[in-house]
């Protein structure tokens, strides 16, 4: 799509790759409306990138749907919806799982995507994008924190399953999936053992450019995987026998479409 004198909004956007992403996304001529529980970072990022800020808990479906109005009201209408907001908890025996944090991490993780996702669709005109940030553990097992595993997949699968129904509407959905990046997620502990073991840690910067390349790319329900010092690559999916893939053709029922 092109992004000059697009209108976006990024959730989560007073710090890390939501900060990083609304800076980039100015610098190619997007008005960004910047969206954050800390409506003071918020605003400073704003001010930085000549864009409008809201204070908003994205995990609040109507607070979704304020922020989505304010939007078309500030610029007049949303083009792109980078829906980034995230948090981690850093429970890895399940025992210690409080039915606090569990709700938490679902609201900000999963909930938030959901209700962003369906904001975006009812304001967002055709020709428009939409990209949630996943993670390199919505792939891959993450035992050091299963909960957080478990949103980061459902958001892989959420978008994996609605794109195709938005290609006639000219919209594309997309994940990034970024491994170890320098947001306040990475705990100062876990920073500091990884630094110890020499494994590299991404700068949220290089993940923004993720995000450009899933806006511009023309692609559709793709994950784009993010790695240090290597561009973004779509991630390969097998293609397991089910009712709508190719290696399960001949086993559907007749009254199923794979398109």
């Amino acid at each position: 799509m092109e992004l000059n004198g697009a209108a976006a909004i990024v959730t989560g956007g007073a710090s890390g790759i939501g900060r990083a992403t609304a800076k980039r996304l100015a610098t190619d001529g997007v008005k960004v409306l910047v969206v954050d529980l800390d409506l003071a970072g918020a605003q400073d990022v704003a001010n930085e990138v000549g864009g409008a800020a809201f204070g908003a808990d994205v995990s609040d479906p109507a607070a979704t749907d304020a922020a989505f109005e304010k939007c078309v009201d500030t610029f007049g209408k949303v083009d792109i919806a980078f829906l980034n907001a995230g948090i981690a908890i850093g429970i890895s025996n399940l025992e210690n799982l409080n039915d606090a944090d569990y709700r938490r991490i679902m609201g900000v993780n999963v909930d938030a995507v959901v209700f962003g996702l369906r904001s975006a669709l009812k304001t967002m005109e055709n020709n428009g994008a939409v990209v949630a940030t996943a993670s390199l553990a919505g792939l891959i097992p993450f035992p050091p924190d299963p909960i957080y595993d478990l949103t980061k997949h459902a958001v892989v699968g959420l978008i994996r399953s609605v794109a195709p129904t938005l290609i006639a509407r000219g919209i594309t959905a997309n994940c990034i999936n970024p491994g170890m990046t320098d947001t306040n997620i990475l705990s100062p502990e876990a920073k500091k053992m990884l630094a110890e073991a020499d494994f590299p840690i991404m700068d949220a910067g290089q993940i923004a450019e993720a995000v450009i390349h899933a806006l511009t790319s023309g692609e559709t329900g793709q994950c784009f995987v993010c790695q240090p010092g290597i561009e973004p690559v779509a991630y390969q999916f097998r293609d397991v026998p089910g009712p709508r893939t190719e290696a399960g053709r001949g086993r559907r029922p007749p009254n199923m479409d794979p398109s």
